[in-house]
């Protein structure tokens, strides 16, 4: 408690505090909209849903670049920083004990790599 009997205090960093935060949720979000725009005009020009268009929706590639499959990685890249800092802004905002925390924490974090190396693999091996 504080001197005045108001409850526990915050410390504060700096001016902006969760100002990053804020910008990434916005950008990645953004992202997240416009890959998802993306794909629905996918799937529209698609024709028949089968494995081979379906492959062909993220392995398509434009002068040599594999466009599809880097469009798909930093969308899925944006999903996991999108998760995580609101995750993370969770397990600080309710979970009181900081060894807990610190524990939640580092699950939600091997959780996400754990994600990203299985999209990876599966991505990348088209």
């Amino acid at each position: 408690m504080d001197q005045q009997g108001l409850g526990h205090k915050r410390r504060v960093v700096g001016a902006h505090y969760g100002t990053m935060d804020f910008i990434a949720q916005r950008v990645t979000g953004v992202i997240m909209a416009v890959y998802t725009v993306v794909l629905l005009v996918g799937f529209l020009f698609m024709g028949e849903l089968n494995y081979e268009n379906w492959r062909n929706l993220f392995a398509f590639t434009c002068l040599g670049m594999p466009v599809g499959q880097m469009l798909a990685t930093v969308a899925f890249l944006s999903v996991i920083w999108h998760a995580w800092v609101g995750i993370r802004d969770i397990w600080m905002d309710y979970i009181r004990a900081d060894g807990l925390r610190l524990f939640l924490q580092v699950l939600t974090l091997l959780w996400l790599l754990g994600t990203f190396a299985f999209f990876a693999k599966i991505l990348w091996s088209l």
